[in-house]
């Protein structure tokens, strides 16, 4: 499968929600607003995957000074495990790396194991665990990485 990356434009906003509202699911999926809000940012930045003409997935940061955050990464079902997310952390990474970010962090569920084992993966380790973090009550790691 080819993948193909691009950034974020206004068009691609609705597309991004329904796959968000797919990935997580009405209890952690963001909202229409503040998905808008994530991804106007001061200082942020969304890949976009495209795997034959239709978008597979998306990776949305936010940086401030030399810290970086990711936000979410969203690949739909038919796409995963082929390399679409790995492809896209890479390019955000780079990204972020360019603007002048030497840390990144993020949040991922205690019990989500393929997202902690992914994250582990490139290098990410745990620093905390937000207690209750997701609306649906659930705790996150605080997870980081020095680029």
């Amino acid at each position: 499968m080819k993948i193909i990356l691009r950034t974020y434009t206004a068009a691609d906003f609705e597309a991004l929600y329904e796959i968000d509202q797919q990935c997580f699911g009405p209890a952690l999926a963001y909202s229409r607003p503040d998905l808008r809000i994530y991804l106007n940012l001061p200082g942020s930045d969304c890949v976009i995957a495209e795997a034959a003409g239709k978008i597979a997935g998306f990776l949305a940061t936010a940086h401030e000074n030399a810290m970086g955050s990711i936000v979410t990464i969203d690949v739909l079902a038919a796409y995963r495990r082929q390399g679409v997310a790995t492809t896209m952390l890479e390019e955000s990474e780079r990204r972020l790396t360019a603007s002048g970010v030497r840390a990144i962090e993020l949040e991922t569920a205690t019990d989500n194991a393929s997202a902690i084992a992914f994250w582990q993966k490139h290098g990410y380790r745990k620093s905390g665990v937000k207690k209750e973090y997701y609306p649906d009550g659930r705790d996150a790691y605080s997870m980081s990485k020095m680029i």
